[in-house]
C-alpha cells in the first residue's frame, strides 16, 4: 500500500510533553468495529480509570513486562562529539546502536562517555547501525545508570530536555526486565489503584516481554509499505502464559493487547491455526491492512504518528477509513498524541 494513504495532519499543540496525572486520568477513546464504510461509527470518550466500567469479567489484558533502560549516551572520539542511542542488545557486552555523527567513527575506534565509561565502535552494519563493544567488567546496564539518559522519542526531546521526572514518568508499573530502550507507553497510564479495581472487577492480567528498540520511531521512508523493512526486537512468551491465553480464548473470553508491543508479539507467536505456543526470539513482524489477526480482540493504545507502522497497524485492526475518522476526532477534540499521551480502546468487531 501507499504509505502516504497513512499521513494526516497534527497540530503541534496536540502532542503531549509530560503524562497525565495521576496516570489513570487520561482521555480514553473507545472504538468499536461497527463504523460503516465510510469510517464513521460509534466513538465514546471516557478515561483510563473507567476501564472497570467498561471491561468484561473473563476479559484478560496483557501487558509488555519489559524495563526502559537509560539508553541515550553522549560522548567523544577524540574532538568529535558522538551520540549514541541503543537499540537491540547482540550479547552481554555489545549492542546495536544508531549513532549520531557516525561519519566520524571508523571501525576500532573508542568512543569515552561520561562516568568512565567506553566502548569501542566494531563494525557498521548494513542499516547503519553499529555495534558497540562496552569496556570493563561491570554488567552494561550499571554503566548506562551511570552515564546514561532516558531516551524519550524526538518528538518530545526535541521540545525540551530529559529531567529526572522522565526517568520515573517513562517507566510502567510493571517493568521488571531490562532492555527497552523505548517504553510500551500504552501501560504507562495504569495505577496499583486501577488494576485493584480491574481484578475486583473480574477482569485478568497476563504479562509477556517485548524489549521495545530505538526502531519503532524511525519514519517510513519508502513509497510503498512492501519496501519498508522492520528491525527486529526481541520478545518471549513463556508456556503457562500461552496456555492461559488459549484456555480464556476456548471459554469466549476476550484477548486485549495493552500496547502494540504485546500485540506484535502475541500476533508472532499465533499459528495460522489460532494457538498461542511458547515464543523466545526476535520478531520483525510488520502488520499492514489485509493482515488476518489471529491471537487478538482488542488493543488498548495511544494515538501514534502520521505515516508510522504503528498507525499502519491501528488501521489493519480496525480498517484504514475508520481510523481516519477516529484520528480526526481525537485531533478535533482535543485528545494528546504519542508517547506521552492520552489512550484509545479499541474493540475488533
Amino acid at each position: 500500500m501507499r504509505v502516504d494513504l497513512f499521513d494526516f495532519d497534527l497540530p503541534p499543540e496536540n502532542i503531549a510533553l509530560r503524562p497525565a496525572r495521576p496516570r489513570d486520568s487520561a482521555r480514553m477513546l473507545i472504538v468499536d468495529g461497527r463504523g460503516d464504510e465510510t469510517g464513521e461509527g460509534p466513538l465514546v470518550d471516557r478515561h483510563v480509570h473507567d476501564l472497570p466500567d467498561i471491561l468484561r469479567a473473563g476479559d484478560v489484558l496483557v501487558f509488555n513486562d519489559t524495563r526502559v533502560i537509560p539508553a541515550q549516551l553522549e560522548g567523544r572520539r577524540g574532538e568529535a562529539r558522538i551520540g549514541a542511542t541503543l537499540h537491540k542488545r547482540v550479547d552481554l557486552r555489545r549492542w546495536q546502536a544508531f549513532v549520531r555523527n557516525a561519519k566520524r567513527l571508523r571501525p576500532g575506534d573508542r568512543v569515552e562517555f561520561p562516568a568512565d565509561v567506553t566502548a569501542i565502535a566494531e563494525e557498521r552494519l548494513d542499516d547503519g547501525s553499529w555495534v558497540l563493544l562496552f569496556e570493563g567488567e561491570e554488567p552494561v546496564e550499571v554503566l548506562l545508570e551511570r552515564a546514561g539518559r532516558m531516551p524519550l522519542p524526538p518528538y518530545i526531546a526535541g521540545k525540551r530536555e530529559t529531567d529526572e521526572a522522565d526517568r520515573r514518568d517513562y517507566q510502567t508499573m510493571f517493568a521488571e526486565k531490562d532492555g527497552a530502550v523505548a517504553a510500551p507507553t500504552a501501560s504507562l497510564h495504569f495505577t496499583p489503584e486501577l488494576m485493584a479495581r480491574l481484578e475486583a472487577a473480574g477482569v485478568l492480567r497476563e504479562t509477556l516481554t517485548l524489549h521495545v528498540g530505538a526502531g519503532t520511531f524511525l519514519p517510513v521512508k519508502a513509497d510503498d509499505t512492501q519496501d519498508h523493512k522492520m528491525h527486529a526486537e526481541w520478545g518471549s512468551i513463556d508456556a503457562a502464559t500461552a496456555d492461559r491465553l488459549n484456555a480464556a480464548r476456548a471459554a469466549g473470553n476476550r484477548v486485549i493487547a495493552v500496547g502494540t508491543t504485546s500485540l506484535r508479539l502475541l500476533e508472532s507467536a499465533t499459528g495460522e491455526d489460532g494457538v498461542i505456543r511458547p515464543f523466545e526470539g526476535d520478531t520483525a513482524i510488520f502488520i499492514t491492512p489485509g493482515y488476518r489477526f489471529k491471537a487478538i480482540d482488542g488493543l488498548m493504545t495511544n494515538f501514534h504518528l502520521p505515516k508510522s507502522t504503528l498507525f499502519m497497524l491501528v488501521s489493519a485492526l480496525m480498517g484504514l477509513e475508520r481510523m481516519q475518522a477516529v484520528y480526526r476526532h481525537a485531533i478535533s477534540t482535543g485528545y494528546r498524541f504519542y508517547s506521552y499521551g492520552d489512550s484509545s480502546l479499541l474493540i475488533r468487531e
